[in-house]
């Protein structure tokens, strides 16, 4: 536990006990999230990036981007991002999986959000900064998805376990070798990312920046039609 929660944590939580409260599987995704974001919290300050200041900022507008899009999907689900649509129609589905609730929002959130966020973040610096300052961007970056991994096994014990008890039987039989994969697929998702956050900020035109992010969304779709698709329960 960090010294001081954060404001952004601390929301999570709010929510996420509110969620608990009815019942809500929207919980399932928001308790690994608030996860990640406090492990990484405590890298910062440990002392692990390169620049802290720009990583907390990077947590915090992360953030902003989920919280939008589900007050715009309580609001008005047809107006949100197709990918949240996905995630969040799926959670009213009694038939569905807690886990495809998690990868669900997962997905939608690293390789939705996260471009976005990356560009929006990098686009008033990106010109100005050495390619040493560049490489130290991607440094801190990737730096994440080792939080990440060490993260995941307190996700499936705290998280899944609970809610699913397949999924420790799975782990004792196993091993770590589940995480492990899991710990690489997420890797690969933010290795896509930040190609396509480079794309965007090379794009020369607005119509040529709107059609990449339509790829973008329309490749995360793709991914979550195939979650939901995979993991659909038997008969």
């Amino acid at each position: 536990m960090i010294p001081t929660e954060e404001p952004v944590v601390a929301r999570m939580g709010a929510l996420i006990r509110d969620w608990e409260a009815t019942g809500n599987p929207q919980a399932v995704f928001l308790r690994c999230y608030r996860m990640m974001t406090s492990n990484t919290h405590v890298a910062i300050t440990r002392g692990e990036f390169v620049d802290p200041r720009w990583v907390n900022g990077f947590l915090n507008r992360f953030a902003d981007y989920y919280f939008k899009a589900l007050e715009v999907y309580e609001v008005d689900p047809p107006s949100a991002p197709l990918v949240w649509q996905l995630a969040h129609d799926t959670t009213r589905d009694p038939g569905t999986l807690p886990v495809q609730n998690l990868l669900l929002g997962v997905n939608a959130h690293i390789n939705f959000d996260l471009v976005l966020t990356l560009e929006e973040l990098l686009c008033p610096e990106w010109g100005s900064l050495s390619r040493e300052q560049r490489g130290e961007r991607y440094h801190d970056y990737t730096y994440i998805n080792d939080i990440i991994a060490r993260t995941i096994d307190g996700v499936q014990d705290e998280i899944l376990d609970p809610v699913m008890p397949v999924m420790d039987i799975l782990d004792r039989l196993m091993g770590r070798v589940d995480e492990l994969l899991v710990s690489m697929l997420i890797r690969k998702w933010r290795e896509s990312v930040w190609k396509h956050a480079r794309s965007l900020l090379e794009a020369g035109t607005d119509d040529e920046r709107k059609a990449l992010v339509d790829l973008v969304e329309e490749d995360a779709l793709k991914i979550g039609g195939m979650i939901r698709g995979l993991l659909e329960p038997g008969p």
